[in-house]
């Protein structure tokens, strides 16, 4: 069991600053495509404007972040069962988000049925 907890601590510090990095990244891109927007309009150059998804384009990726990471997340932890047996107790916490995703995915139905029946 050494090994195990020893080898999630190695991930778990070398996974912080790779974390770090992509937010910095992340954020720095925002702020350059914001400046390039305001540079443009400020030679006059007409910039559309991104489309928004739509509600039920949300709820559908909502719904598949939600379920893929559950999944991983019970797989993992399924894994970790093989060597410590209260492992499955943690997976089993997997279903919380597991089906609040499934949710979203009900909800992106219903919301594109009811745009359907409006139009």
């Amino acid at each position: 069991m050494e090994g195990l907890t020893g080898f999630a601590a190695v991930v778990m510090f070398l996974a912080l600053p790779l974390f770090a990095i992509g937010m910095y990244t992340f954020y720095r891109v925002r702020k350059l495509r914001s400046e390039e927007r305001l540079a443009a309009m400020q030679r006059g150059v007409n910039i559309p404007i991104e489309a928004e998804l739509s509600e039920s384009a949300k709820s559908r990726r909502y719904g598949i972040l939600l379920v893929a990471g559950a999944v991983g997340y019970m797989m993992a932890f399924t894994i970790v069962a093989r060597y410590e047996p209260d492992a499955m107790i943690a997976a089993a916490f997997g279903a919380i988000p597991f089906t609040l995703g499934l949710g979203y995915f009900l909800d992106s139905t219903l919301i594109r049925r009811d745009q359907r029946a409006a139009s």
